[in-house]
């Protein structure tokens, strides 16, 4: 058994001489809840149907679950792109049932679903009265029908009041840890991702940018020291001696340090007195924003923290 539900080889997309998705190779293990994160308009759409066989990939490759190629194997796959197509005269269960059919689901599985995502108690209430919310966690209930391993859903949470996106949030964590189903989500919205992802693949203009960990994107993000000083090559030798560090960085003068923070003044009176002249120390508070933002080429930010446009 292959231990990933997903990966792709060099997927590309044209559409005449718009280079869509280009080159995409991504790796999602069983269980992760891969956030794939990118600007409008970078792919991730398209990215998605390719792998559901929606669109023809102009070249490369899908594999799931280790199978390459087998028509058969998509039945343990499931997915919410764009918006939810629903019965809106029909009530939650109404909808669930005409679905079922297509997928041999059973009123057990309806009724588990429909409590799973908090819309068990709902009754013959119509559809079109649904909030978006709403909507959006009876399409997920719709995409689980048939019990599918890997759950593909664009945008989730997409023009929900905050209610809503923790609604969805919560709703995705619960399904992945009582479910075990592994998801693949795409978003602009960085701070909604960050909230539940364990994988990171941060796309922009059609090209794979970079696929993290979440405790790879941790470290990469932890609190750092910004040392100024006259001998930056002997103060980073005194401090990892002393102190020891993950990694450092060396410009001209300066020193990022990532160590202890709260050795801060510790630091310094070292560095002094071993006769280093101090012109600069300070803790440089890094966000997750500012390091999706640097390996997107600093892209405009907009809409709020954590909004890529």
């Amino acid at each position: 058994m292959s231990e990933y539900a997903l990966r792709t080889f060099g997927l590309t997309k044209k559409f005449g001489y718009k280079l869509a998705v280009n080159q995409l190779s991504i790796n999602i293990k069983r269980g992760d809840i891969y956030g794939f994160i990118g600007p409008n308009g970078s792919g991730k759409t398209t990215a998605m149907k390719l792998v559901l066989g929606l669109l023809n990939p102009t070249s490369g490759m899908v594999e799931l679950f280790g199978t390459k190629g087998d028509s058969s194997v998509k039945r343990k796959v499931g997915s919410l792109i764009e918006s939810p197509g629903l019965y809106p005269e029909c009530s939650a269960y109404e909808n669930m049932k005409r679905f079922s059919i297509l997928c041999g689901g059973s009123d057990a599985e309806i009724n588990y679903l429909l409590n799973m995502v908090g819309l068990a108690g709902t009754g013959s209430k119509k559809v079109k009265s649904f909030s978006l919310g709403m909507k959006q966690r009876l399409g997920i209930a719709v995409a689980l029908l048939g019990h599918p391993e890997l759950l593909l859903l664009d945008e989730p949470v997409n023009a929900l009041d905050p209610m809503g996106m923790k609604g969805v949030r919560d709703m995705i964590t619960d399904i992945n840890r009582q479910m075990g189903v592994t998801f693949f989500i795409s978003s602009h919205l960085l701070g909604e991702l960050e909230k539940i992802s364990t994988v990171y693949g941060i796309i922009n203009q059609g090209m794979l940018v970079e696929e993290l960990t979440r405790e790879e994107l941790d470290m990469r993000c932890a609190d750092n020291l910004h040392i100024c000083c006259s001998d930056p090559q002997r103060a980073i030798k005194l401090i990892l001696d002393k102190y020891g560090a993950s990694r450092y960085e060396i410009h001209d003068n300066c020193i990022d340090i990532w160590t202890d923070i709260r050795q801060a003044a510790h630091v310094n009176r070292e560095l002094v007195t071993a006769d280093i002249l101090v012109s600069e120390i300070s803790v440089t508070k890094a966000r997750y924003e500012d390091y999706f933002l640097s390996r997107m080429g600093n892209m405009n930010v907009g809409g709020g923290v954590g909004q890529y446009v």
